[in-house]
């Protein structure tokens, strides 16, 4: 009897079990190949990580950070992209070479980014010490060690998330080798995103139930390589998390079977998709922008251990940023448009001070190079370094006429779409038709009243960034440099303290014949912009 009782009570616990397993749900891990994905991304904070930052139009960081952790809670098949241009851009994060950032971040919870050109401004040795300190993967499939062809960063990372696989691979743009300083990537190739984006597929695309391309690559059309491009040309990517353009696609995108979303830029939007899948297919894919209010509307409240951590960082900085070096009578713009498209009081001021340091013939400033506005009012440190953020030397050279010449027209050739690489300058006159073909469209060059001469040497003055061929100036780079000298952001406050901003006002860039601008989105902001 009693052994009858032990098998019935065993059969019992064996059905029990067997049931259990029948009607368990998906565990995290599982691959039920079922469920909903949520994707949040950032791309181009340009270390924008303060509620205050950009006039209070940055979401902070210890926002965004308790959002998507409320998220993860509610939803374990959750991860937050990051799309690069992150870890350099404001003087906070810039006095440490961006290792101030990393505690940051690892407090917010990303689950990976994909590294653009900016990351690399504190030099490559720099970016990879970065890395190591990351608890999430820095991701990039098309990076390599020119001499060994070893990949510098891991090219992807698959997760498993409550029954879902979901594959992230990295992409950067190819316009790091220039948009960066050239010497920050010495060294260092960066392989045709096309043709590793479909590699990527092919490996990928069996082993998963969504696949995600991250990618600094942008949707500039003057760019060879474009998110865009990479759609239609890779087929096969569910999503694709871009930055590099400061793009705001507040739907996202669709390209084919390819959905790509991007937030614009400095952290004005946090990114979200969500992603429903149903026995390994995907049956909808749904992109929005969150803003600053949305958040506050959700109630949601600012992570208390990164507003710990900024308070302590910027106790530090404070005390040397706020050191007053001159007053402003009026704010000088460093508005994208304008200082990328257009002759500005901000560039001239900028040239005129590294003519004056240098004593050169000539200066040139990039418009690139000014991220910010110069305030009305008292004018310190810190407003000087956030113009010029990037550290960048400035250097004395020799060259011919001709290459001036060249310069110039490189300045202009891709007028009027905006370009990081458009030129102010000091000592200078230019006239230029936008009508002529590139190449000639500069008619007339006066140096200091006299006409150019392209035979003759003059002394140039610019940052480091443009003699190493950065933005493409090609013409700079084996020219002769004869001295160095400070910081951009060091010679602008000592000019401004010695000097003041007298004479800046606009006339030495003269437009001969006017053409249509592009087409612009209600806020003024180009639909598409190079980083």
């Amino acid at each position: 009897m009693t052994r009858n009782r032990s098998s019935a009570a065993l059969c019992l616990a064996l059905c029990s079990f067997l049931l259990a397993l029948v009607w368990m749900p998906a565990a995290a891990g599982a691959t039920s190949g079922t469920g909903e994905l949520v994707i949040f991304h950032t791309n181009d904070m340009h270390a924008r990580i303060q509620p205050e930052d950009d006039r209070g139009k940055s979401i902070g960081l210890p926002e965004m950070a308790a959002a998507v952790k409320a998220a993860k809670a509610e939803n374990p098949a959750t991860l937050w992209l990051d799309a690069g241009d992150t870890v350099h851009g404001m003087p906070l994060i810039n006095v440490t070479k961006g290792e101030g950032m990393v505690p940051l971040l690892n407090a917010a919870g990303l689950d990976a980014m994909v590294p653009g050109n900016h990351d690399f401004n504190y030099g490559q040795a720099q970016l990879r010490k970065l890395a190591k300190e990351m608890k999430f993967p820095v991701l990039c499939a098309n990076l390599v060690e020119k001499e060994t062809g070893k990949q510098v960063f891991p090219g992807y990372k698959i997760y498993k998330l409550h029954g879902l696989k979901v594959a992230v691979f990295g992409l950067s743009t190819p316009e790091c080798a220039y948009k960066s300083s050239p010497a920050n990537v010495e060294g260092l190739e960066f392989l045709n995103p096309v043709d590793k984006a479909r590699e990527m597929v092919k490996k990928l695309r069996p082993k998963c139930d969504v696949l995600i391309a991250l990618m600094h690559m942008g949707l500039d059309e003057s760019s060879e390589f474009t998110s865009e491009r990479i759609a239609r040309e890779a087929p096969g990517i569910d999503l694709i998390v871009d930055g590099h353009s400061h793009t705001t696609l507040p739907e996202g995108m669709q390209v084919g079977d390819t959905l790509i979303v991007q937030t614009g830029w400095h952290e004005h939007s946090l990114g979200k998709v969500k992603i429903e899948v149903d026995k390994h297919r995907i049956i909808s894919k749904e992109a929005k922008l969150l803003s600053k209010e949305d958040l506050k509307a959700q109630g949601i409240k600012p992570d208390a251990t990164i507003e710990r951590s900024l308070a302590k960082a910027k106790e530090t900085s404070d005390r040397l940023f706020a050191e007053v070096v001159a007053h402003s009578e009026r704010t000088l713009t460093g508005d994208r448009l304008v200082v990328r498209r257009q002759e500005s009081e901000l560039g001239n001021l900028c040239a005129d001070a590294i003519r004056w340091q240098t004593g050169a013939e000539i200066a040139v400033v990039n418009g690139g190079s000014l991220r910010t506005d110069l305030p009305k009012g008292n004018v310190t440190i810190g407003d000087c370094l956030a113009i010029f953020p990037f550290g960048n030397t400035v250097r004395l050279a020799e060259v011919q006429g001709k290459t001036i010449r060249q310069m110039m027209e490189h300045s202009v050739y891709g007028y009027p779409a905006s370009f990081g690489g458009f030129l102010d300058f000091s000592g200078m006159t230019v006239d230029f038709d936008p009508t002529m073909p590139v190449g000639q469209r500069i008619r007339a060059i006066k140096v200091n009243g006299v006409p150019l001469d392209e035979e003759r040497i003059y002394t140039l003055a610019a940052n480091d960034f443009l003699f190493a061929g950065g933005d493409e100036y090609t013409m700079l780079k084996d020219v002769k440099i004869v001295g160095e000298s400070d910081t951009c952001e060091t010679i602008l406050s000592r000019y401004l303290n010695e000097v003041g901003m007298d004479g800046i006002s606009t006339g030495r860039l003269r437009m001969l014949k006017t053409v249509e601008l592009p087409q612009e989105e209600a806020d003024g902001t180009p639909l598409a912009q190079a980083a």
